[in-house]
């Protein structure tokens, strides 16, 4: 038998890119990205919650969801607009961490009796511009906007950890490592040359990211 040498790997296209990030938005958007980890374990199992705590740790919890759509329109946009095959693949392994989070805050919700924010697809929207305009000013630039995406959030979170009733360990299990993982993106975009943005465009930042979570605790 004559030996065929196997066959070239096939090499993606900017079409099969924009393909797969339209299919991981509409998974996102519809609820069905596939985590690789299962949600964190409390140890022991939760109190029950009277309504107003029911209400107060799925509101929080809605915010942490919106986060994390957010977070998947930010990498995809960003990994989608990078010219450097290594970024690329670092932006599209922390978004896969990041669906674990999405997944884990939506069964949170569910487990709950709670919702996600009706808003989601004008969250995802706006973080996805924003994640290509930052790509396209440059991968300095970008990681910069993750470092200080990633910093926002974990002060997020860890105000999150103080509100959550102390009886709801499942949610406050989820929130912890979320935090932990997030700080570690924050090192992770330094360490690859990010740079440290603006004063103004911080506070921008931190603006935009307080219209949004007071919207999504109640939308």
């Amino acid at each position: 038998m004559e030996f065929q040498p196997p066959r070239p790997s096939r090499i993606f296209s900017r079409a099969d890119a924009w393909i797969s990030t339209f299919d991981h938005s509409l998974k996102t958007l519809a609820g069905v990205a596939p985590m690789a980890r299962p949600a964190p374990a409390a140890g022991v199992p939760d109190e029950p919650l009277d309504e107003p705590q029911r209400k107060l740790a799925a509101s929080l919890m809605r915010v942490n969801h919106v986060g994390e759509v957010c977070a998947q329109a930010l990498y995809r946009a960003q990994a989608l607009t990078t010219g450097d095959v290594a970024l690329r693949q670092h932006l599209e392994h922390a978004a896969q961490e990041e669906i674990d989070h999405l997944a884990w805050c939506a069964g949170r919700l569910q487990a709950l009796n709670d919702r996600p924010s009706l808003l989601n697809p004008l969250w995802y929207g706006g973080a996805f511009a924003i994640g290509a305009v930052a790509g396209l000013i440059g991968d300095q630039v970008s990681l910069g906007f993750v470092i200080e995406t990633e910093r926002q959030v974990e002060a997020h979170l860890a105000s999150h950890l103080e509100r959550l009733p102390e009886g709801d360990r499942s949610s406050r299990a989820i929130v912890a490592q979320m935090k932990e993982e997030e700080a570690r993106h924050a090192e992770e975009a330094r360490e690859l040359g990010g740079v440290d943005l603006p004063a103004p465009v911080r506070g921008l930042m931190r603006l935009a990211a307080k219209l949004m979570t007071r919207t999504a605790h109640h939308l």
